[in-house]
This record gives C-alpha cells, structure tokens and sequence, in this order.
C-alpha cells in the first residue's frame, strides 16, 4: 500500500480524522462518507465533518457526526456536508487559516471527496499545513487520472440513459433529429458511454475534431432509406456546441431538437456499482490514512483493482480519452 520509507516515518496512531466534500455533487459521496464513519467506529475513531468545502474549513464550520448510520446513507445523493466553490483557497494566507483551524480542532489527518479542483486545493493545503491526506475521485465526469473510473460517474451514465429513452420515444413519434447534450466539463468520457450504451447515431466529443459535415451526409443517407429519427450526443465541453443543431437542419432539410440534460445527471439515488466503488475507495482510503502517508496520495481503480497513487501525480497527469470506445462506436453506427 505505502512504500517502506513511508511506512517508517509513521508517527502518530490518529485518534481524530477530517472528511471535506469541496467538489461537484455526485451519487456515492454519502457511501463514501457512511464507510468512513462506520469503519471509524469500529476502531473508536472520531470523524469530524467540514462543512461546506474548503470554505467551512477557513471559517471552521465542523460538525460531529456520531448521529448519522451507514445504512441511511449509503442510498442518499449529494452530499451531506454540502459542497460550495472557494476559488481564494490557493491563497497562502488562506490556507495558513485553514491549516491552523485543523490544528485547533485536533484533525490529524483528512479524507478529501471530490475532483480534479479539490484534490489541487488538498495539494496546496498539505504544503502548507503538512496533514496526511488522501483523496477519493467523485465526479461524474470521470476524468481523474489514475483511476479507470470514478465515484458517481455508473450512476450519472443510467441517468442519462434513462433521459435519452425517452427523447427516442418523441424522435421516433415525430421523425425527428435530436441533439442531446450531456454534462462532462470539457471531457467527453460520460457522452462517449451512453452514445455506446443507448444505440445513439453519434457522438461528438471535445477531444475529436466534430466530424459535422460526415455526420450530415450520414443523417441524410439514412432518411433517404427512411430511417427518420436519429440521436446526437454532444458533451457540454464541445465548442459551438449550440450551433450545431441548426447546422444539422441546414443540411438535412429535416427538424432537428436540442435537449439539454442538465442537472438531473448529478442527482439521484446511486447505482450498485456507484455504492460498491464508493465503498471500496472509502475502505482504502481508510486504511491509507491511518498509515499517516508522508505524501498526499490518493485511492483509485487500476486493471480492476483499488489501489493508490501520489496526488500530486494525479493532479498533474492527464486522463486520455478511450478511442478504441470511439472507433467502436463508428463501427456500429449506421450514418459513418
């Protein structure tokens, strides 16, 4: 798990522990969190909550959680510490604040649940305050490098799914195109699943230049054979993503739709396999942190395994897209 330099420099036995929520929602940060304090409980451990994100660590807003049951929350959304932006957290100042309200309250080490912005700020508080931490990657948009997948993203994947069965049903009635957009930041892992997974005609994704005249030529192909209706997935990220419709009318001659999905990918009572990730991550991250790393690292899924990684690797690195999902995709469609 740590390397043996690490394990020798371990000093403490944690009595008291820190969880921090300063991302995204996403299904399964309630799981993760629900692990971490049953398993605390088990060993006697005290879990204090931060509130808020980074800002209620800064203003210390900590909750105790004694009250809360894995049970109840392994199947409710969001996060029970709620989550706010805090772009002032690189701040140097800020962070002293930070690190010195952890100290304080007596945290010895902190489970930071987010993304790719949390685990930057968990980086920055580290160097500043020099508290063990360990990261669990929750976001929808699962483009955390180091691991294959990522806390939420199975059950924003079913969302979307369910979504986009039902657009089909209006598209087929009315023989018409539509343009679905998915969420995903600026990365196209969460529309390039569901485009495979609901049979869609198309995908167009920020990390492949859009093939738009390709996929018109296609639709038109198709409706000359009297297939009529077809789904587009678009990722948020996709530049001019609002143009394309109206460019697929012009070109087509037939109606075409958007429909934007939205918040709704975010919400919901997790998945089996979001809960089951959430609870693996946790467990590991758990174990991890009682080791009292000497570098910030953080859990994740390698060739089907949970395993660990510095975060600063993880913050630095870059997730590349799965083309051979994308060449699969092609091979399947019927407007290529």
């Amino acid at each position: 798990m740590l390397d043996k330099k690490e394990i020798a420099h371990t000093i403490i036995i944690m009595k008291k522990l820190g969880i921090v929520t300063p991302g995204g929602d996403a299904p399964g940060i309630n799981a993760a969190i629900g692990t971490i304090l049953c398993l605390s409980r088990n060993e006697k451990k005290e879990i204090i909550g931060i509130n808020d994100g980074y800002k209620g660590l800064v203003k210390s807003d900590f909750t105790d959680m004694k009250g809360l049951s894995y049970e109840w929350l392994m199947g409710v959304s969001g996060t029970i510490l709620h989550s706010e932006r805090m772009s002032s957290f690189k701040e140097k100042k800020v962070l002293k604040k930070a690190a010195r309200n952890l100290d304080n309250i007596g945290i010895e080490g902190l489970i930071v649940i987010g993304g790719d912005g949390s685990f930057r700020g968990a980086l920055d508080l580290h160097r500043v305050s020099g508290i063990p931490i360990v990261g669990i990657p929750t976001t929808i948009d699962n483009d955390i490098y180091g691991t294959e997948e990522t806390i939420g993203f199975d059950t924003a994947c079913n969302t979307a799914l369910e979504a986009i069965n039902k657009i089909k049903d209006t598209a087929v009635s009315f023989e018409r195109i539509f343009v679905v957009e998915v969420m995903g930041r600026d990365r196209g892992f969460l529309a390039l699943e569901v485009c495979i997974a609901s049979g869609a005609e198309a995908v167009i994704i920020p990390e492949i230049e859009p093939p738009l005249e390709e996929i018109a030529k296609g639709l038109k192909k198709a409706r000359a054979k009297g297939e009529m209706n077809a789904i587009i997935i678009v990722a948020e990220g996709v530049s001019n993503r609002r143009k394309i419709a109206q460019f697929l009318e012009d070109k087509t001659g037939a109606t075409v739709r958007e429909s934007i999905l939205g918040y709704i990918q975010r919400g919901g009572s997790p998945t089996r396999r979001s809960r089951m990730l959430a609870v693996e991550f946790a467990n590991l991250a758990y174990e991890v942190l009682k080791e009292s790393p000497t570098r910030p690292k953080m859990v994740g899924l390698q060739n089907g395994e949970t395993t660990t990684m510095d975060l600063e690797k993880t913050v630095e690195g870059y997730k590349e897209i799965d083309l051979d999902k994308y060449k699969l995709h092609r091979s399947l469609s019927n407007i290529y």
